[in-house]
């Protein structure tokens, strides 16, 4: 029988036309968590199904600004091609665009039929097998901050923050979004299906946070993945841009991408609670919180993975820079929220908005997982207000060291795999030397006139 014939290929095709679809677009992350995507015609769908949407493999070693980087298999191998298929149970309308629906790609090496080595979903699947052979089933809430901004013709970058409201913190209506885009954005984002729960106007201006429900690691990755690319589609569509940049401004807060992780038992209880434990928590857990403490130096490479990434850090940020956990204290970067029971967790607060929300997810439960197989407790918990270096060891401060610290991770990096692995660290070492040979204006402006 060949694709066309197939009764569920055909299922999907008839329900997503009785929904006025014509067009499926899918996406797939490439290692930045950017969305690079088809269209697809509806008649055409039996044979992309059968025989997949060749991409170059490149894709995953292109820059933000279109350089495609020596990264082994890439440019060295010919630029051979991946093999991307649509995921039709994952096809939802898209809201502001008739006629269209998105499906999540499935992304294999043509040559072997094996996933693509630097497919981030894969890699997390990956993690996520490791976790089932010791009986724990991580869940995932993703929290997210972005900053919303105009055209702002003849300043530096040609953009704004929309608006350049101060003081509007934690508020929601038009006194910090005269434009209404929190409202628009919620609504479409909900009936995108998508888990969204609540939003508000954050810090500084311009700057949203949107949250989305707890659920198992691997849906919620996907939903932080179609989240950030739906957001940017919808700013666009108002002729603004949504950036989830770490610090888009040097005088304004950074964007956060926080992650809340608990884990179910093979019974479906959740296996970070016990009631008689110390602070209330299971062994599991507390292994888990020593885990991310140990490798979060070389976590941070995928935490905080642009060169733009570490300006956030800094004292009085609100955004770790060292390496501590403490009971409902957000100036830690493990904070454990008060909830006990079902609601037990912690909550990583390193990672940027800028993390691609596979990677992230993923090496997050790869450090507590390796906390959990070595069975060893934490220090005791940050009390007070953080940021003292003589307390905490500091976390790295460039992206140069943080991607030092993987490399040097072999735990870490055996988990996440050595093909990943090596193929990550060309593509952002690369990053950190072009940058390196930017002239700023900053270096202009202080040095030009004088020298």
């Amino acid at each position: 029988m060949s694709a066309s014939d197939s009764p569920d290929i055909r299922r999907h095709m008839e329900r997503l036309a009785a929904e006025g679809v014509d067009v499926v677009r899918v996406q797939y992350p490439d290692l930045m968590g950017t969305d690079r995507a088809r269209d697809v015609l509806l008649d055409h769908l039996p044979s992309a199904d059968e025989h997949g949407l060749a991409f170059c493999r490149a894709v995953y070693h292109t820059t933000p600004q279109g350089d495609v980087v020596p990264v082994p298999g890439g440019l060295d191998a010919g630029l051979p091609d991946v093999c991307v298929r649509p995921d039709l149970s994952t096809a939802v309308p898209l809201p502001w665009e008739p006629g269209v629906a998105a499906c999540l790609g499935e992304v294999s090496d043509p040559a072997t039929g094996e996933p693509a080595a630097e497919s981030p979903r894969d890699l997390l699947r990956t993690v996520l097998a490791r976790c089932a052979e010791h009986g724990l089933r991580p869940v995932v809430g993703p929290e997210l901050e972005y900053f919303l901004l105009e055209p702002a013709p003849g300043t530096p970058t040609g953009w704004r923050r929309a608006p350049e409201t101060t003081g509007a913190v934690y508020t929601a209506g038009l006194r910090a979004d005269p434009g209404n885009h929190l409202l628009r954005t919620l609504r479409l984002l909900r009936d995108l299906g998508l888990g969204v729960t609540n939003g508000n106007h954050e810090f500084d201006g311009g700057q949203i946070e949107i949250n989305l429900t707890h659920s198992d690691a691997l849906d919620a990755a996907d939903r932080a993945f179609r989240f950030k690319a739906a957001v940017k589609e919808l700013a666009r569509k108002e002729g603004k841009l949504a950036t989830f940049m770490a610090k888009p401004f040097g005088d304004a807060g950074g964007s956060g991408f926080h992650l809340h992780l608990s884990c179910d038992d093979a019974d479906g209880n959740n296996a970070f609670d016990d009631p008689a434990g110390a602070h209330g928590l299971s062994a599991t857990a507390r292994h888990a919180v020593a885990g991310i403490l140990a490798h979060a130096p070389a976590l941070a490479a995928l935490a905080n993975p642009t060169v733009n990434s570490y300006k956030r850090f800094g004292p009085d940020t609100l955004a770790p820079w060292l390496v501590d956990w403490g009971l409902d204290n957000r100036s830690a970067m493990v904070r454990i929220p008060p909830e006990r029971g079902g609601g037990a967790r912690l909550e990583l607060r390193l990672g940027d908005a800028g993390a691609n929300p596979y990677l992230l997810v993923a090496g997050t439960i790869a450090a507590a997982l390796l906390g959990v197989r070595a069975g060893e407790e934490p220090a005791a918990p940050l009390e007070g207000y953080g940021y003292d270096t003589a307390r905490s060891a500091l976390l790295p401060t460039s992206l140069p060291a943080a991607l030092d610290a993987l490399e040097a991770d072999t735990a870490l990096t055996e988990l996440l795999g050595k093909d990943f692995t090596a193929s990550f660290l060309a593509y952002k070492r690369n990053e950190a030397e072009r940058f390196g040979r930017h002239v700023t204006d900053w270096e202009f402006t202080e040095y030009a006139y004088h020298l």
